[in-house]
């Protein structure tokens, strides 16, 4: 576990959690999932937090954060996103493939884009930049930081629950194929993200305009 994170996990509980994912929500590069999963060992290894806790404050972060971001896409507008974004490290790409999701599958992305790090800290700008309905918005945003952080939030607390029953082979062999399968899925998501990419430059060569339409 990083030794950063499980001081401020003592330190702050859950406020920590929440403050770490709701300032990556804003659109924020920020270890949000990093923070979630660490907690979760922590909680898993220590017991001196409540995955319950952790869970929800990730629910609590994620869907506050991104409503913040929601908004600033909203009245902020593409413009704004091509003038800043590279500040938060929101360039070309990342707005390209932000944009080609949405002409592909429209709102469905704030729901698939929480378990995509290139798209996690942006799904909610770019759908307020697409003018995405707000209440469309916050029904696939709730579900997705749900599904988000109850799924990593219990494996990882099932891996960190092992951490101190590792004493025999099969024990440690459950234990190293439990990191094995959380690392394998991390690899593959970052594979899907260059995947990607390439299919949003290939779908939108060049630059793109300044003209957002309304998603589906």
């Amino acid at each position: 576990m990083n030794g950063g994170f499980t001081h401020l996990l003592a330190t702050y509980g859950y406020l920590v959690v929440f403050l770490f994912i709701g300032i990556e929500s804003l659109g924020v590069p920020f270890p949000g999932e990093t923070m979630l999963i660490t907690a979760a060992v922590y909680a898993g290894a220590t017991h001196n937090l409540g995955i319950p806790g952790v869970i929800l404050a990730a629910i609590a972060g994620a869907i506050i954060g991104d409503n913040i971001g929601f908004g600033i896409g909203w009245f902020g507008g593409y413009r704004l996103l091509r003038r800043y974004g590279r500040y938060i490290r929101l360039d070309e790409a990342k707005l390209k493939v932000g944009r080609y999701i949405f002409m592909l599958h429209g709102g469905k992305v704030v729901f698939f884009g929480r378990f995509v790090s290139v798209l996690r800290a942006y799904a909610a700008f770019l759908a307020g930049t697409n003018r995405m309905h707000w209440r469309r918005f916050l029904a696939y945003n709730a579900a997705g930081g749900i599904v988000w952080a109850a799924s990593w939030g219990t494996v990882a607390y099932l891996l960190g629950s092992q951490i101190n029953r590792l004493s025999t082979p099969v024990d440690i062999a459950f234990g190293v194929l439990g990191g094995i399968v959380l690392v394998a899925g991390i690899l593959v998501i970052r594979a899907q993200e260059k995947r990607l990419e390439a299919a949003a430059e290939k779908a939108l060569p060049g630059p793109l305009d300044d003209h957002m339409t309304r998603s589906r």
